[in-house]
Parts: C-alpha cells; sequence; structure tokens
C-alpha cells in the first residue's frame, strides 16, 4: 500500500484481522483488494499534515512523499465491487484509520434510507466493537426529519392568533391546522420536556403526517442563519452539533449536495477537511442533476407574490422604522405586484405554445432552444426577480443589523420571525431569478458546449399548478468536478455496478470525475454457476408491445412454478398492470404487485409467505431491480420481461442525445446501450445474493441475439450458465 506510513499500514492489517477473526468470517480476495485501494486512495491527496513535520521544510517534505508516485486525479476512486465483496468492512476499516492519522473526518453517503439504517444499526457498531477501532459515529438527516422548537412556537401561536402574528415562509403559507393536530403538538412538547423523545421523526411512536409534521421543521434559510434561541434544547441544533463532534458521519447524496449548494463546510466539515466515500455512487450524477434543476410552478408562484405583498403592507410599520429601510419597505409592495403582473404574460405566452401541442402534457424546446416570444417576456422575469433580490437582500441586511442591537426588548421575536420569512423569500428569489434567466438565455449554441434542457408541463394535478417551467444541467460533470472532486481530500465512489459494458468510460462522462482517477473492478467470491441466465424462445419483439405482453402472459405460468419466491421485473407499469389483469386467478393470489402496498411492507408480506413454505411472486419496476435483498428462497427465480432501456421521453436525456447526436455519435449506443446494460446487470443482481444461493435468471427479449449491441450487453454481466433457445 504504497504512499502509506507503516503506522498506518500496521493499523489497517491489525484493525482487519481482528475483525475477522472476532467475527470468524472467511477472508476474502476481493475485500482486500478493495480496502488496499481505498487506503491508497485516502493517502494520495496533498494535503497530509505529518505528526513529525516540526517545521515548514519537514511539512512540505512529508506532503512531497504523501502523494509521490501520485498523478492528478489519484486522491478519488472508482470502486466496483459485488455482492458478496463485503464493501462496508473495506471502506470503513482503512477510512477510520486513514481519518484519525490525517486529521480528517470520514464522511459516508449512500443512496438509500436501508443502507443508511443498516450501517448505523449494524455495521459500523459491529466493526466498532470487533476491530479494535475506537471511534464515534453519527447518522446526519435533512432539516426535515427534526422537529424546530421555534417553528413550534410559531405553529403553537396560531392556536391563538393575533395581529401582530407573521406567518410569511416560502411554500409554506401555512394550511389550516387541525384541533387534533395541535393536541399531537402539546404531546410532543412534554415528551421534549420530560426527556421520552429526541424531536427525530422517526423515533415518534406513531406515523406523522407531512401536512402535520412540516409546519414544526427548520426551513432552509435557518440552516445557515443566526444561532437558534433554544440551543442545545433544539433537536435540529443537537444534530447539528452532533455533526461537528463525529469522526464518522453518515448521511444521504441530497445532504451532501445541499451542503455543497451553500458553499460547502456549512452541514458538514469542509470538504477539503473530508474523505468521502459514496456508496451507491452509480446514482450520484443523476441525484446531482435533480438537487441542483429549476422549477417555477406560475399558479402558487403567483399566489406566494399576493400572500407576501399583504404580509409586507402590514409590516411595513415596524420595518420602516429600522434605519436605512424606509425606501426599500415602501418599494417591495409594487415590486411583488410588478411580477405578478408580469407572470400573467408568461403564462399567456407558454399557453399559446402549448395550444399547439395539445395532446402533450409536456412540451420540450429541442436543444434546449427557447423560442423568441418566451425568451423576451423570461427577459422581464430575471429584469424583476433581480431587483426584487436586491430589495430584499437591503432588508435582510437592515433586520440583521437591527438584531444586534440590545435595547429591542418586546420586538426581537417579531424581527426574528421576519428575519426567517426574508430569508426564505430570497431563497425563493434566487431560485426564480437562475430560472429566469437560464430560459432568457436559452438560444442556440455554436461551440459545440453543453446546452441545458428547457421545457414546460401543463396540467399534473399532483403539482398544485397548471403549468411549471423546467430547466435542468443535462449532465452534472462540472458542477461536480467544481464543488467536490477539486476540492475534496479524498473520495472513493463504490457499487456493484459503478461500470456500464465493463468500463467506467461513462461514469467519469457523468461525474466529472478526472479521469486519471483510480478505476478497479474487485473480485466477487460468488460461483455465479451456481445462477443459470436464459433467454427462451420467444416469436414476439418487444417493440411489438402487444404482442409481447401477450407472449409474457403465456409464459410466466410455465416459469413461476417453483415453490420458492419469484421476482418478475417490468420495464413499464402499464405492462405490469397489464400482465396482471391477464393472469389466471390462482395465480394472480401468488402476486404482490407494486404499489399495492409500501415496499417494505410488500418484502415483509413476501418473506412472511416463502417462510410458511408457500410460493410468493412480486411484481415491480425499476426500484425493485437494485437495493431489494432476497437471499435463498426468498428469490430463486428472475424474470425479466424485458432489456430495460431508459425511458426516452425524459427531456435531460433527449436533450443530452441530440448534443451526442450533433456531435457525430450514434445516442443510442453512446446512452441508451451502457445504461440497459448497467440495468441489467443490477436486476440480475437480485438473484444471488449470498454463497450458497441458486437459481434463474429468464430474459424474456430476444434482442441480446439478435441485435449487434447485444453481444457486448451478454459480455458485461456475471459469468452466469447460459441457456439460450
Amino acid at each position: 500500500m504504497s504512499g502509506l506510513s507503516d503506522a498506518e499500514k500496521d493499523a489497517v492489517r491489525e484493525a482487519y484481522n481482528e475483525l475477522v477473526s472476532s467475527q470468524e468470517l472467511s477472508p476474502r480476495l476481493g475485500q482486500r483488494q478493495m480496502i488496499a485501494e481505498v487506503a491508497n486512495t485516502f493517502a494520495a491527496n496533498a494535503l497530509y499534515d505529518s505528526e513529525d513535520a516540526t517545521d515548514s521544510e519537514t511539512s512540505a517534505d512529508a506532503n512531497s512523499n504523501s502523494s509521490e508516485g501520485f498523478a492528478d486525479g489519484q486522491h478519488i476512486a472508482l470502486i466496483e465491487a459485488g455482492t458478496g465483496t463485503g464493501k462496508t468492512i473495506a471502506y470503513v476499516i482503512p477510512g477510520v484509520v486513514m481519518a484519525k492519522a490525517r486529521g480528517r473526518r470520514l464522511l459516508i453517503a449512500t443512496a438509500t434510507v436501508a443502507l443508511q439504517e443498516q450501517l448505523i444499526h449494524k455495521d459500523l457498531p459491529a466493526i466498532r466493537a470487533s476491530s479494535g477501532l475506537d471511534f464515534n459515529f453519527v447518522l446526519a438527516k435533512g432539516r426535515r426529519r427534526y422537529l424546530c422548537l421555534s417553528q413550534l412556537d410559531r405553529v403553537r401561536e396560531r392556536e391563538t392568533p393575533s395581529s401582530e402574528n407573521l406567518w410569511l415562509y416560502p411554500d409554506e403559507l401555512e394550511p389550516d391546522i387541525s384541533r387534533d393536530a395541535y393536541a399531537l403538538y402539546q404531546k410532543m412538547l412534554e415528551a421534549l420536556a420530560s426527556g421520552d423523545w429526541d424531536g427525530d421523526r422517526d423515533n415518534w411512536p406513531e406515523p406523522i403526517d407531512d401536512t402535520v409534521w412540516y409546519p414544526l421543521t427548520a426551513d432552509q434559510s435557518q440552516v445557515a442563519g443566526r444561532p437558534c434561541a433554544h440551543g442545545r434544547s433544539c433537536s435540529s441544533c443537537r444534530a447539528r452539533d452532533g455533526i461537528q463532534e463525529a469522526e464518522v458521519i453518515v448521511t444521504n447524496h441530497d445532504l451532501v449536495l445541499a451542503d455543497l449548494a451553500l458553499g460547502g463546510g456549512v452541514i458538514f466539515p469542509k470538504p477539503e477537511e473530508t474523505l468521502y466515500v459514496f456508496d451507491e455512487g452509480h446514482h450520484l450524477p443523476d441525484k446531482a442533476i435533480q438537487h441542483f434543476a429549476s422549477l417555477c410552478r406560475i399558479g402558487s408562484t403567483r399566489n406566494w407574490l399576493g400572500d407576501c405583498r399583504k404580509a409586507f403592507v402590514r409590516g411595513e410599520p415596524l420595518l420602516s422604522e429600522l434605519p436605512g429601510l424606509a425606501i426599500a419597505v415602501e418599494a417591495l409592495p409594487q415590486q411583488l405586484q410588478d411580477l405578478s403582473d408580469a407572470l400573467e404574460q408568461v403564462e399567456l405566452e407558454a399557453t399559446t405554445l402549448l395550444a399547439e401541442h395539445p395532446m402533450e402534457e409536456q412540451l420540450r424546446f429541442p436543444r434546449g432552444v427557447v423560442p423568441e416570444g418566451l425568451r423576451s417576456v423570461a427577459q422581464i422575469q430575471e429584469d424583476l426577480w433581480s431587483r426584487l433580490a436586491a430589495t430584499i437582500t437591503s432588508i435582510a441586511n437592515g433586520i440583521e443589523r437591527a438584531l444586534d442591537d440590545d435595547e429591542l426588548g418586546a420586538r426581537k421575536d417579531e424581527l426574528e420571525h421576519w428575519q426567517r420569512a426574508v430569508a426564505g423569500i430570497d431563497l425563493r428569489a434566487t431560485s426564480n431569478l437562475t430560472l429566469w434567466g437560464d430560459f432568457a438565455n436559452g438560444v442556440g449554441l455554436e461551440d459545440g458546449s453543453l446546452p441545458r434542457a428547457r421545457w414546460l408541463t401543463q396540467g399534473g394535478e399532483d403539482s398544485g399548478a397548471a403549468l411549471d417551467f423546467h430547466s435542468s444541467r443535462v449532465l452534472a460533470a462540472d458542477l461536480l468536478a467544481s464543488q467536490l472532486w477539486d476540492r475534496a481530500a479524498a473520495a472513493v465512489l463504490t457499487s456493484a455496478t459503478m461500470t456500464a459494458l465493463g468500463r467506467f468510460d461513462r461514469f467519469v462522462f457523468a461525474s466529472g470525475v478526472p479521469s486519471t482517477a483510480r478505476q478497479k473492478i474487485v473480485a466477487s467470491p460468488f460461483d455465479y454457476a451456481r445462477g443459470t441466465f436464459a433467454i427462451p424462445a420467444m416469436r414476439a419483439d418487444p417493440s411489438d408491445s402487444l404482442a409481447h405482453t401477450e407472449e409474457v402472459l403465456a409464459r410466466l405460468p410455465e416459469l413461476l412454478t417453483t415453490g420458492a419466491g419469484s421476482l418478475v421485473l417490468f420495464s413499464s407499469r402499464r405492462q405490469l398492470n397489464d400482465v396482471f389483469d391477464g393472469l389466471p386467478l390462482k395465480l394472480q393470489q401468488l402476486v404482490l404487485k407494486q404499489d399495492d402496498h409500501s415496499k417494505q411492507e410488500l418484502l415483509k408480506r413476501h418473506r412472511e409467505t416463502v417462510d410458511d413454505g408457500s410460493a410468493s411472486v412480486i411484481f415491480g419496476l425499476a426500484s425493485f431491480a437494485e437495493g431489494v435483498d432476497l437471499p435463498g428462497d426468498y428469490c430463486r427465480h428472475v424474470v425479466i420481461a424485458k432489456l430495460p432501456f431508459p425511458v426516452p421521453d425524459n427531456p435531460i436525456d433527449a436533450t443530452l442525445a441530440e448534443w451526442i447526436e450533433d456531435q457525430g455519435k450514434n445516442s443510442f449506443m453512446e446512452i441508451s446501450v451502457p445504461e440497459a446494460a448497467q440495468r441489467l446487470v443490477q436486476a440480475s443482481g437480485r438473484l444471488l445474493r449470498t454463497e450458497a444461493d441458486s437459481g434463474r435468471i429468464t430474459l424474456l427479449d430476444r434482442r441480446l441475439l439478435t441485435r449487434r449491441y447485444g453481444s457486448a450487453i451478454l459480455d458485461s454481466l456475471p459469468p452466469f450458465k447460459r441457456d439460450f433457445h
């Protein structure tokens, strides 16, 4: 393990050997390979501060030695490690050792709650107890998981409202709260006071409806705001303090991205001080695209502007008394009204465009180019939102100055309400400024640079608005490179499916990871010959959806004859439902269908049925093709209805495909085939979950055998036995 000190090498080996011995595990080649790769990656950063460095010359030598032999980008590693490798042990042991030795913190981010809970409640306690390593750890959740005492105070005040109360928060101009909810709030307060509850939603003994819970949580503007008046009594504050004190932090990808959006080092330690592990790392690029996308719902935005205007009219007497704020406070109501009026023109222009496509609920602008008329009204919006943002910043600064005055007395609480409200308005103004600036600049790009995806949606009962504007990157590579990879002390990204078609190229392209980053596929302990990958003779091609569904229906009764568990995966909800509806009643009674129950409840019922000695079949979509652990008899047969190609109507993927075609490349081969290959590997990975498992995978799609891309996808699959007809 070059680049490591002898003491670090010894510490990693001793911890691993002690864990293997105490847990009576068999050392695995792939696990040892991964431990070495993680340790070397965490050693390959230029931020190493040697404990023996007593002067600048010695310190410089230590820095030089720590990176000797490493090219740029070697502080980042991509590691594909299949099920059974023991990834958690392989990154926690070297991660803890290296973090302690080099004065860093270890941050482990996952894509799913299930893996976070496994780390916190099972894996990390076991590693700490068995390895001889002494470290503390914490689970960092988003602000919406914790009760905020300041918000609880505000909500309880509403039970006896007065004209002085202010309810001015973005997306939170609160709905009416029921008497039952107020009774629950009182119980929560009593439980907090007695120490029977810690303010974590997940630890409340009963389910809490979102509409009851969300008014109690801190808004985003409070994350980096003034210190909370409740201090250590506030569960949200305690959670944040716990993050600052922990040596190992477990969280989700989204919260890491939220911290980066705030500049880094606000929620978590600074990237320069952090050793990152992104487990389920193949999700990170898409998570980043979603996190930094922009959205404006015209209907709700106009309502919000109207409510803000009314609130500021009521608050003008107080705020205009603050030094230097009279002009800004007086101008604000008219600015809000101007924005609302201008949105009518936006709505009119968009409605005209949508009328040209009456059968579509979504209108994507090819190559991200926005029609001139819509660009013009977007430019007006950008100007107005920019003016509003400047005014809000002025008011926020004035309130901040006023709150530093020790003579405020009773007005302090009211001004603190206004401070949070104004901070929330600033966030929404900034978000709108980004979106409308993006639409105003939606012109054709002639330099071959990446476009942004821009589109409209109409209808959508769940959106609460008739018309939505969307803008998004098509790749998050540049953002992740500048905000994370160029700043992180070191980072490891790992997953069972980091590669596509056996290569890391697609992930590097999507994530912005340096091309010189470490790349490693570690050996799996599984004997894949215990599983069979079958493609039966099929008459129907999946492109003929009706004929293919009929043939799937005809074949399923013979495929689902096992007395154990089976998993049937579909690429579309329509086909899933059509196949289920067409099954004989006897077979329908064995099926647990996605959406009929929560995922957790469905898996629980499936396991209970198999434990009782009966057959059980799960019908699922993409979410059941990864992250589902059904070892042994829980899953002896995985049936895949057809190759899981990405949905072609996704505006982001469609815009990226256009750009690839403009570069003279084939978007189907560059995007669709690698993604289908990766998804097929994920789906096939549901079969063998332990070294003792065996069973069968059946793909009801012969395109792997008849199309030119088929052999490349087949070659990327694990070496199952093959049964092709």
